[in-house]
């Protein structure tokens, strides 16, 4: 049915529960930002808000509150470079390296090591960036060749059914680049660009068990994420009743801001240690299939910018910032 152990995820986040606490720390306290962003957003226009009716309250209180949501996020997209980097090519890291069997330092040590090991396979921030977008983009052109290749199949009623599976495709998919990057960091590759595209091609031509892994990984991410979503409710709607005027809506952000603050600081790790199990598991022995690196050459230019950038970093070359390049996937 799937190609990885929960036992052994679970064991992963035991050896990996320093870094485990990190994202802890990390994700919920991007929530707690959030809340007091937008309570204090929400308290001045309620201030501001006290110059006029009960009307005018309201919409400067509702508006106080977007903008210091707003601001929250707009600080988080700057720092999206950073928790890549340090929080999750980090935990990838360690995880790799449990996997391999290697000893892992404990406490606040496992977060340097980590660091040190992303450091010597990436160097700066902004090449793990410009990786991990290219590889995303690549991602999407492999869901795009399997998409189109089930769309041939003539059965009556497909374009509904089609339309279902290509929205839980790429759901599915949202964690594979993080396995992408794994892939470099267990060979020790010394050009990161060039391990991309090779783990690229090993993806493509296990595409079928991948999906297979994902979809179920994908059905408890979320399903988990819903049931904590339903007990976050109560505690959400607390404190947005102790928010200076009414934010009906409130209730429901905050329980979807702590839902996150969980899903992305402990249920996705133990996903991604799922994954990465499968993916080593189907990989296994196999190099790089040249009918595939060529399907994915005609399919994504994003593929081909990888191994422009691998020429260039093999010959001593400075990578430059990735480029916004429009995909276009073919059948």
């Amino acid at each position: 049915m799937w190609d990885f152990s929960m036992g052994t995820a679970l064991g992963l986040m035991r050896k990996t529960a320093p870094f485990l606490l990190f994202r802890i720390v990390v994700y919920f306290g991007i929530a707690l930002a959030y809340i007091l962003a937008t309570g204090t957003g929400a308290g001045i226009g309620y201030g501001v808000g006290g110059f006029g009716d009960d009307d005018f309250q309201a919409s400067t209180t509702m508006w106080g509150g977007a903008i210091g949501f707003g601001a929250t996020a707009t600080v988080l997209y700057l720092m999206r470079e950073y928790l890549l980097y340090i929080v999750k090519a980090g935990h990838i890291a360690v995880m790799v390296e449990a996997l391999d069997g290697r000893e892992l330092p404990n406490g606040q040590g496992q977060i340097a090591y980590a660091k040190t090991i992303i450091t010597e396979r990436f160097g700066e921030a902004s090449v793990l960036f410009g990786i991990d977008q290219l590889i995303k983009g690549v991602v999407r052109a492999v869901t795009g060749l399997i998409q189109g290749l089930l769309s041939i199949v003539p059965i009556p009623g497909l374009d509904k059914v089609m339309a279902l599976v290509r929205a839980y495709l790429k759901l599915a998919v949202g964690l594979v680049d993080e396995v992408i990057l794994a892939h470099g960091l267990r060979t020790r590759a010394e050009n990161p660009y060039a391990s991309a595209k090779e783990a690229l091609v090993l993806y493509g031509q296990n595409a079928k068990p991948m999906l297979i892994n994902a979809a179920w990984l994908t059905l408890f991410t979320w399903g988990l994420s819903l049931v904590v979503f339903l007990v976050m409710l109560a505690p959400a709607a607390a404190i947005v009743y102790a928010m200076p005027g009414a934010w009906s809506a409130g209730g429901m952000v905050f329980a979807l801001l702590f839902a996150w603050a969980v899903k992305v600081a402990v249920i996705e790790p133990f996903a991604i240690a799922c994954l990465l199990q499968a993916f080593f598991k189907v990989t296994d022995g196999q190099t790089p299939n040249p009918e595939w690196e060529a399907k994915l050459d005609g399919a994504s230019k994003k593929f081909k910018t990888l191994g422009e950038r691998a020429v260039n970093w093999a010959g001593g070359g400075r990578s430059k910032p990735v480029s916004d390049v429009s995909e276009t996937p073919s059948a």
